[in-house]
């Protein structure tokens, strides 16, 4: 298959991509976490992907609350891409739309972030080379240990965190194993700008967060619901008809994967 690289190859999504690509023959190589190379240290960055010599680096290292980690991490890894002349796959999300209208959103919209996270994120997709291709994608679930989202459900279940689950912001949740099908498939593939990677359902926040309950033995109805503040974007539905057409793997419904 060639060479691949993976920032964050620690993380939620890059452990299962190096899970998948070693899986589908890829020879790889990449950034466990920040306590191994720190992704804004451009020099150290430059030192292993060039040292790997890949035809393709998928950046998924990011952090919540930290720019500098998504801003710098990005510059330098797109930097060392194009200087190892590799394919630049850099993950990002839904929260670069404002989310204030009505309808699903298409790579041809414009973004327009209303929170510093979603601010880094599109400031991040800005330092990608222009063949890069940028894979946004949705609320992350599944794998073979619950992951942020599904934690955070199943520890207000549990009576261990105090949260109010929102009614009126709608997301597309994505299984991270679809998700890391779908990147390594596009890996191959010639497709270059954005592209929206996510999750057939369209849910709110409290309804995910009753399914993921659901499937693991807890009580939906121990989940408090409410309105997000007017700070939030709240509309993040992604059109991803033109990935579909794409791509081999299925991009299934949270309703789907949970049920089964």
């Amino acid at each position: 298959m060639g060479r691949l690289f993976v920032t964050g190859l620690g993380g939620h999504l890059g452990s299962e991509l190096g899970r998948r690509a070693r899986g589908a023959g890829w020879d790889l190589a990449g950034i466990a976490g920040s306590a191994e190379v720190d992704v804004r240290d451009a020099a150290a960055v430059h030192r292993v992907v060039a040292a790997a010599r890949p035809d393709v680096v998928v950046h998924t290292a990011y952090r919540q609350g930290d720019a500098s980690v998504n801003v710098e991490g990005t510059r330098a890894v797109a930097a060392a891409a194009v200087a190892a002349g590799a394919r630049l796959v850099h993950i990002s999300s839904d929260v670069v739309f404002p989310g204030a209208g009505t309808r699903a959103l298409t790579e041809d919209d414009e973004p327009h972030p209303v929170t510093p996270y979603g601010a880094s994120k599109l400031a991040a997709e800005r330092l990608c080379p222009p063949d890069a291709l940028i894979v946004r994608t949705s609320l992350i679930f599944g794998g073979p240990q619950p992951g942020a989202q599904e934690r955070m459900a199943l520890d207000a279940a549990d009576g261990v965190r105090d949260v109010t689950f929102f009614t009126d912001e709608l997301r597309c949740p994505i299984e991270v194993g679809d998700l890391a099908a779908a990147v390594l498939e596009l890996a191959s593939s010639e497709a270059v700008g954005p592209l929206h990677v996510a999750g057939a359902d369209v849910l709110s926040r409290l309804d995910f967060a009753r399914l993921v309950c659901a499937r693991h033995g807890r009580d939906p109805e121990m989940l408090r619901g409410g309105p997000a503040g007017p700070d939030r974007p709240k509309h993040l539905v992604l059109d991803s008809t033109r990935a579909r057409a794409l791509l081999r793997v299925r991009l299934r419904g949270a309703r789907e994967v949970l049920a089964a």
